[in-house]
């Protein structure tokens, strides 16, 4: 039988995909940003989709929490929304508690803001990242304004990678630029060895680092 703990943890898992997890007097949240990030307009229901309406106020209820030592933040999505995905990538960067991503299947498009937010990040080997230009779909004006908004929209994602990772701004727009990788399409596909290798995510591992790395930041934080 469960408790009406577990159960109101397993209803949160259901509904949002996150879950509080303790060990050795340590609390840590655990949320799960998958499938396509969901922005001003509502998806299909037969997408899978994380929501940022529901993650920005989580965030900040993480951020002020007591009980609540660090966070560790799962990706497995294909992009989505860029607005709404940079948004949540600011929330997750300005939080002063230990932060943790892992990449696990993919972070791709404005996932690789969210992957670089955290305070220390890891990919696992088979995982991968595409990195490419803002894309827009429906009608497109053709006019400056409209070029001059995608230029400040990418240079706005490219500033926020380079400011949270190690990855030199050349390299990460040579990456973007590139014309052999992807079929009627410019960017890279990498994986985890080559993401971090070119300084995008700062190490190769699974669970156990990452909750590894979380444990060690709090114990920082506690003066253990």
């Amino acid at each position: 039988m469960c408790t009406e703990n577990e159960k109101n943890q397993n209803a949160d898992i259901y509904k949002t995909g996150d879950v509080i997890t303790s060990n050795g007097g340590k609390r840590f949240h655990c949320i799960s940003i998958i499938g396509q990030i969901e922005g001003h307009y509502i998806l299909p229901q037969d997408q899978k989709s994380t929501k940022y309406e529901h993650i920005i106020p989580l965030l900040v209820s993480i951020e002020q929490s007591e009980d609540i030592d660090g966070l560790l933040i799962v990706l497995n999505t294909m992009g989505g929304d860029v607005e709404a995905g940079l948004a949540i990538a600011e929330m997750i960067a300005s939080m002063k508690k230990p932060t943790v991503s892992l990449v696990l299947g993919g972070g791709h498009s404005i996932g690789v803001p969210l992957a670089v937010s955290a305070k220390r990040s890891f990919i696992v080997p088979s995982a991968t990242m595409t990195i490419h230009p803002v894309r827009i779909s429906g009608v497109v004006l053709g006019t400056p304004q409209t070029y001059y908004y995608f230029e400040r929209m990418q240079e706005r994602i490219s500033a926020f990678v380079c400011a949270h990772s190690n990855i030199k701004e050349e390299k990460f727009q040579s990456l973007m630029m590139r014309t052999d990788q992807i079929a009627t399409d410019t960017g890279s596909i990498i994986d985890g060895h080559e993401a971090v290798a070119c300084g995008l995510i700062d190490m190769v591992g699974g669970l156990c680092d990452a909750l590894n790395a979380l444990n060690e930041m709090t114990n920082k934080n506690s003066g253990e």
